[in-house]
């Protein structure tokens, strides 16, 4: 059995604009490298990412890529990986997304340890990077589609499975103006 880490990087990304955010520059590198660089090091069996981009996908050596058509919801992403990560009998699915650059591997690590899904929450809000092990896969894949992707499974992790992050690690880029935003020291 293996523990699989999933990179989601195919997003509509409709609140940044037309320039893709993936590839906009964070700290001198598009923004996509620093979480998939945090899976590299992760210590996960195997490495797949969700894309839409070419120019994203030539960003990801060493992952599995599985393409999907631009503009599609976070849901479908989602389904994708965890289909991915059902088909091929893992044991769990890590989940990190491309626009959350301050996640780092021990945290994807420390997810990816856990036997039961496991997820971050921030100013009491769980969240992602998440874990989903492999007897949630099923609950997983009923939940709603949309825009939401792991947001539903992630809201039934209980409390004791949730690590705490700080608001630095939690920022995701959507807009922009989020470029500007918390950068760890």
């Amino acid at each position: 059995m293996t523990r699989v880490g999933s990179l989601l990087a195919a997003g509509q990304s409709q609140r940044f604009g037309s320039e893709d955010k993936l590839l906009a520059l964070w700290r001198g590198r598009p923004l996509v490298d620093w979480a998939a660089e945090a899976l590299r090091a992760a210590g996960c069996d195997q490495l797949i990412a969700v894309v839409s981009s070419p120019q994203v996908a030539d960003r990801l050596t060493g992952f599995h890529l599985l393409p999907v058509p631009p503009g599609l919801p976070m849901s479908h992403s989602f389904g994708r990986a965890l289909g991915y990560a059902s088909e091929t009998g893992a044991e769990g699915l890590l989940i990190c997304l491309g626009d959350m650059p301050n996640v780092d591997a021990a945290l994807l690590h420390q997810l990816s340890g856990h036997t039961h899904s496991a997820a971050c929450i921030s100013a009491g809000r769980p969240m992602p990077p998440a874990y989903v092990a492999a007897s949630d896969f099923a609950a997983a894949r009923a939940a709603p589609t949309g825009d939401h992707g792991a947001r539903h499974i992630i809201a039934t992790i209980p409390p004791e499975r949730l690590i705490a992050i700080d608001a630095t690690t939690a920022h995701d880029i959507d807009r922009p103006k989020d470029l500007r935003g918390p950068q760890p020291c």
